[in-house]
């Protein structure tokens, strides 16, 4: 008997070890379970939507975010980078320019600035956390010196805002465009990432760079591609923003960054690189959705809230390491 059980745990273990989304996406269903018992209004369809929609932008972030960690990266930058996105769109669409030119021009920022950083982290070989605190710093003035200090408002309903609109699915689900832009953002990078030698290579920058070089890879170039495909989604985001909220603030997402990892480091992405998915990010994004709507909608103070975050976080990176250890 003793020695089924520990075959079972060891079974238990290598599942886990194989599919690192299994622990996150239990933790969420257990959570929808608990919150559904003990709030009334917790399942109405109008609040899971609403989960859904705060979820929306983070998750996009976060989706960035795990590209970049799958190669033992980190980026701090990442909400200020979109903020200034959103308020390039913003003022270029005030000044007279078509939304479309104002919404590609905010992007390809967003993208030149992951070109950047990973120049920097590839051709001067400076560590990325160091590289992104800079630009963390830099980003969030420059947003400041852009905005002169205030919004800029989007007027009108056109491209800017086009993914803030909502439709109703089967007659009563309601969803914006926004949900469905970042679920194919989130089915296409999963198929990057699992279909195709782009994704094998990100695992394997990640897992060790050094035997990745050896067999071949193209590190730099490999590194230098995720940020500047981060950089994309991050302008992507920028855009989402804009449809959930059409008001570009300078001092909106101050904690982005940080959400966007705690989303990943939830959704059991290993922040020493080469172990995850994107399907686990996207369950970690609505684990933190979840746990504040839940929390809110019991009466519990947002501190408290902030504490519970944060325990899941260091827990979830305790959890990876003892997985790395087995491993």
């Amino acid at each position: 008997m003793t020695a089924i059980s520990a075959r079972q745990r060891e079974s238990v273990g290598e599942f886990f070890l194989r599919a690192p989304a299994a622990g996150p996406a239990l933790a969420l269903v257990v959570a929808i379970v608990i919150f559904s018992l003990s709030a009334s209004r917790f399942l109405e369809l109008d609040n899971l939507s609403l989960m859904v929609d705060q979820a929306l932008v983070v998750g996009t972030l976060a989706l960035g975010q795990t590209l970049i960690i799958l190669t033992a990266g980190i980026d701090l930058s990442n909400a200020s980078a979109m903020v200034l996105a959103t308020l390039i769109m913003a003022k270029l669409f005030a000044g007279g320019l078509p939304g479309i030119f104002a919404l590609l021009l905010g992007i390809g920022v967003a993208a030149g600035i992951g070109l950047v950083i990973g120049g920097l982290v590839t051709k001067i070989k400076l560590p990325p956390f160091i590289v992104t605190l800079g630009f963390f710093t830099m980003l969030t003035a420059a947003d400041k010196l852009v905005a002169s200090g205030q919004a800029v408002p989007v007027s009108g309903h056109g491209v800017l805002t086009w993914l803030g609109t909502q439709r109703y699915l089967f007659g009563g689900i309601p969803v914006t465009y926004g949900m469905t832009v970042a679920l194919v953002m989130y089915l296409v990078t999963w198929y990057a990432l699992t279909r195709t030698a782009w994704g094998k290579h990100v695992y394997a920058v990640g897992d060790s760079a050094e035997a990745a070089r050896l067999s071949g890879i193209k590190v730099n170039r490999t590194v230098v591609s995720v940020y500047v495909v981060a950089g994309v989604i991050f302008g992507i985001a920028a855009w989402q923003a804009l449809g959930r909220i059409p008001n570009a603030d300078p001092n909106a997402f101050q904690l982005g960054n940080l959400q966007s990892i705690t989303a990943v480091v939830l959704g059991g992405t290993s922040l020493f690189g080469g172990r995850g998915s994107v399907l686990g990010t996207m369950v970690g994004a609505l684990i933190v959705t979840v746990l504040q709507s839940g929390l809110s909608q019991l009466g519990v103070d947002s501190l408290y809230q902030d504490l519970a975050t944060g325990a899941l976080v260091i827990a979830a990176v305790a959890v990876d390491r003892l997985a790395r250890r087995q491993r």
